[in-house]
């Protein structure tokens, strides 16, 4: 071991190793079958793979520019133009960023100063907090409330000081499986206007949504627009969250803070990724499909799992199923996905990790963006629990 001469004062204390690099590797330890981190066991599409070759093997192996190939950010602003009927600057107001946590972690720098307040709404994608910390900034938290992790508007009115700077979310919410209405895009709305507060959007999930209103994104609201960031994956979107490309949409003044940030952070991404994901985005079937893809699997899965103990709770967007298990046991959430994992074979997330106060409601977080005869074998296992 190499002796340090100094001891190093951490910027983040509290901050561990983890719930997903913890439950992956617990899987891997017992050979148990994988629900808990968030990615496909299904293959990506052969014609993108297909793409990203071509692309290697035509010299396109260099450096891309900072804010991203152009033609990928054309046809990015082609795809949000058809979508969201606005005309979006690709030079101007699209970055492309090595994943949406980079783009997170870009933008809440460039936001965020010493002394300002973010506020963040558990449960919460632990990356939100963490960046704030490190900005110097304060991460302020607010619980959803169940059943269906909706806002407590009143709530969210009085926690609002002269300090607030950005409200964080999280639509569709990983890991609650909500989304939010037009009426909450009405009122929060009318909340940054009347605040002066920015907007930090996380849409990840934006192609997976089971409700017949759709996606809801900032990005439809003028005001919200106006005042915030829309971050995205292509990993998420296209089953690849291994080549760690997304990208941030916001106005010009907005994205050229971000691109400060961006430009030291990684510079530029994956040349011939991009080059391929916008020769694959010409073809809206590709993730105008995912919808009904991805229902069609959570469907499977809460069928599969109605002989179980396991209560589920409303899904109406990401690629997670949240189970409640009070009819089982009692044990902490955090035993509980532990000793599934060991004595049965299946890895889940315990929900309380997503909580600043670690709020434990005896919830479980399963990812169901699996092959069936996953699906199937996890919930044979579940079953005799």
């Amino acid at each position: 071991m190499i002796p340090s001469p100094h001891i190093v004062e951490s910027k983040l204390p509290n901050v561990g190793t983890t719930i997903f690099t913890v439950m992956s590797a617990m899987a891997a330890e017992h050979n148990a079958i994988n629900l808990s981190q968030g990615y496909p066991d299904f293959p990506v599409s052969a014609q993108l793979i297909d793409l990203v070759r071509h692309y290697m093997m035509t010299d396109h192996n260099q450096y891309a520019p900072m804010p991203g190939v152009a033609v990928l950010r054309q046809q990015i602003a082609n795809k949000l133009n058809d979508n969201l009927e606005f005309n979006f600057d690709a030079d101007r107001e699209i970055t492309v960023t090595a994943g949406a946590t980079e783009g997170l972690f870009a933008t809440i720098t460039a936001l965020v100063q010493k002394g300002d307040e973010v506020i963040i709404f558990d449960p919460a994608y632990d990356a939100y907090a963490p960046a704030v910390q490190l900005s110097g900034g304060t991460p302020v938290h607010l619980e959803l409330q169940l059943p269906h992790f909706t806002i407590n508007w009143g709530q969210l009115e009085a926690v609002i000081s002269h300090r607030t700077k950005v409200i964080v979310i999280n639509n569709p919410n990983n890991p609650a499986g909500s989304i939010l209405s037009v009426e909450d895009f009405q009122r929060l709305s009318d909340l940054v206007v009347r605040h002066d507060l920015m907007l930090i959007s996380d849409e990840v999930y934006e192609h997976m949504v089971y409700h017949p209103q759709g996606h809801q994104s900032i990005l439809k609201f003028p005001e919200l627009r106006a005042r915030g960031v829309a971050i995205y994956s292509f990993g998420k979107t296209f089953h690849a969250t291994g080549w760690k490309v997304g990208y941030c949409v916001a106005p010009e003044a907005l994205t050229k803070e971000l691109r400060r940030v961006h430009q030291f952070l990684t510079f530029s991404v994956n040349t011939p990724i991009q080059m391929a994901l916008a020769d694959f985005l010409r073809d809206p079937e590709h993730y105008q499909s995912l919808s009904a893809l991805f229902q069609k699997k959570r469907d499977l899965f809460l069928e599969l799992m109605k002989k179980s103990r396991f209560e589920p709770l409303p899904c109406k967007g990401t690629y997670f199923q949240l189970m409640k298990y009070h009819a089982i046991s009692d044990l902490p959430d955090t035993e509980m996905a532990s000793w599934m994992t060991k004595e049965h074979g299946v890895a889940s997330i315990p929900t309380s990790v997503f909580y600043n106060r670690k709020t434990d409601q005896k919830i479980l977080r399963f990812c169901f963006a699996k092959k069936p005869e996953t699906l199937t074998q996890a919930a044979e296992k579940l079953c005799k629990i």
